[in-house]
């Protein structure tokens, strides 16, 4: 285990980082992350209890005063410096991730860990950038503007799916705008979240700007969610968790941001480019193994182009190299655990009854949580595996016939977080861009993201905005400020209460 990653010995301190220090958690209970391509043991930890998420709080509610009062530019700095301390250790966090996640090593390293770098690249930069509206006299007889203010200590909860770029996501708006936060990483993957936390402190962010508690949903995570000293809550995970979260946080009035799941469609008009639509579909299908809100879950093809998408994308998936997520020339890596690896088996072995597995659906025979690209046709719109969230690296392919159709059935689920159309006719893909109802929508291509876009979603995919400027609006709060310019003391309007004029 050594040779897969050489730097174990910093966590030893334990899984909990408050005031800008590693600490064991005290809840008495202890978790193993494991590594899910071998199944090994690679690090057990003490849990966090409610008394460490009130020591997280009291460590980001003490530091915020100081954070919140710094300048823009002390915070950008800061930022920045904390950017240049993550590029530097750029290679022990894409180890760290494909270690607890058994993300393909080239994966971690050209996508997770420099899109995390960016991002807190392009934050530094957008904490000089938290305006208002400019000034002016809207009543004629006040001036008015509007000031941003941080909304306070923040308490975040991130998946297992994308670890590193999911604490960047909630962590780097939240103190660009001069909030503190406790982020609470999944129990299965806390290892590059710890290394985020210790990469600030080192980078000069004040103790308790980030702090990290890692402990167990229904303890630390509703204990985090319904403290009455964080004033906000920002959750990506499943629908069904995020209900749960919503209903504490509103219980409290807290400021509520929720990023859920998803069920991609993938909208492949007639006059596509087949190839390329092709390669989309599998590289959107098994990114990460699949376990990606926004990945092509559903593929709708027009029928003039059905026959020759299927064979093509199951040709395309037959060449997939899974293996050692370690080894630099392996595709695809296990999912996260044995468990998660059953749930997305059962599945297809459920859809086998309404639906054709074209190609995949069988567990590799090795000590992995692996499985093998799947590709299934047959299966009605209505049926499970077309309407309900896998997370594994299963694509369903459907007829369409007109345009209608196509669109009417990418919009048949309850989710709205990202689509893709592919068109070489412009007016067939503006049409797409506007009524397929999502958060993001792709025009001939599928995933990729960029810090300076907003990322979320609608419908039963939740609500509010990562990345981008757009994010500030969900980590500040808008006061309106109006000056009286007249100088009268008794003014027309008080007649209204009192007096003549």
């Amino acid at each position: 285990m050594g040779n897969r990653f050489e730097g174990l010995d910093r966590f030893t301190a334990g899984a909990q980082y408050i005031g800008g220090r590693a600490r064991p958690g005290t809840s008495g209970r202890t978790h193993t992350v494991v590594d899910p391509a071998t199944g090994e043991d690679v690090l057990t930890y003490e849990l966090a209890g409610t008394a460490d998420v009130d020591a997280a709080v009291a460590a980001a509610r003490d530091a915020l005063p100081g954070w919140a009062g710094a300048t823009p530019g002390e915070r950008s700095d800061a930022m920045h410096r904390f950017a240049s301390r993550l590029a530097e250790r750029a290679e022990d966090l894409a180890r760290a991730e494909s270690l607890q996640c058994g993300k393909p090593i080239k994966l971690t390293r050209e996508f997770d860990v420099p899109g995390t770098v960016d991002n807190t690249a392009f934050f530094a930069g957008a904490a000089r950038h938290l305006q208002g509206q400019s000034a002016g006299e809207y009543s004629g007889d006040h001036t008015s503007y509007v000031r941003r203010e941080p909304i306070g200590v923040v308490g975040s909860i991130a998946p297992w799916n994308y670890p590193l770029q999911m604490a960047a996501w909630k962590v780097l708006p939240a103190i660009a705008a001069g909030n503190t936060i406790v982020l609470k990483p999944a129990e299965l993957t806390p290892l590059t979240s710890l290394m985020f936390a210790q990469a600030a402190t080192d980078a000069g962010i004040p103790d308790g700007v980030v702090n990290i508690v890692t402990g167990a949903g229904r303890d630390a995570g509703e204990h985090l969610v319904g403290h009455p000293d964080v004033a906000m809550t920002s959750f990506t995970g499943s629908t069904a968790v995020g209900k749960r979260v919503a209903e504490i946080a509103t219980s409290t009035v807290k400021r509520l941001h929720l990023e859920l799941g998803g069920k991609a469609p993938f909208v492949v008009f007639d006059d596509a480019d087949l190839e390329a639509a092709a390669h989309g579909a599998v590289a959107g299908a098994l990114i990460n193994t699949g376990q990606d809100c926004t990945a092509a879950t559903r593929a709708y093809v027009q029928r003039p182009l059905y026959d020759a998408f299927v064979r093509q994308v199951a040709d395309l998936m037959a060449t997939v190299r899974i293996g050692d997520p370690f080894q630099e020339d392996t595709d695809l890596g296990p999912l996260i655990s044995h468990a998660h690896r059953d749930r997305v088996a059962a599945f297809v072995d459920r859809a086998r009854a309404y639906a054709t597995v074209v190609t995949g659906g069988v567990a590799p025979h090795n000590a992995g949580a692996y499985y093998r690209p799947t590709l299934i046709t047959g299966a009605p719109q209505d049926s499970e595996i077309v309407q309900a969230e896998i997370f594994g690296p299963v694509l369903v392919v459907l007829p369409f016939d007109s345009d209608d159709e196509g669109i009417r059935l990418a919009n048949d689920t309850p989710y709205g977080l990202a689509a893709s159309a592919w068109t070489r006719d412009v007016y067939r893909a503006g049409r797409a861009t506007r009524d397929i109802k999502v958060g993001c929508v792709w025009v001939n291509d599928h995933i990729p993201i960029i810090s300076e876009m907003p990322h979320g979603g609608y419908k039963a995919s939740g609500f509010g905005k990562d990345m981008s400027t757009y994010s500030f609006e969900e980590y500040t709060q808008v006061k309106h400020v109006m000056y009286d310019n007249t100088a009268v003391a008794r003014k027309d309007w008080h007649r209204t209460i009192f007096g003549d004029r």
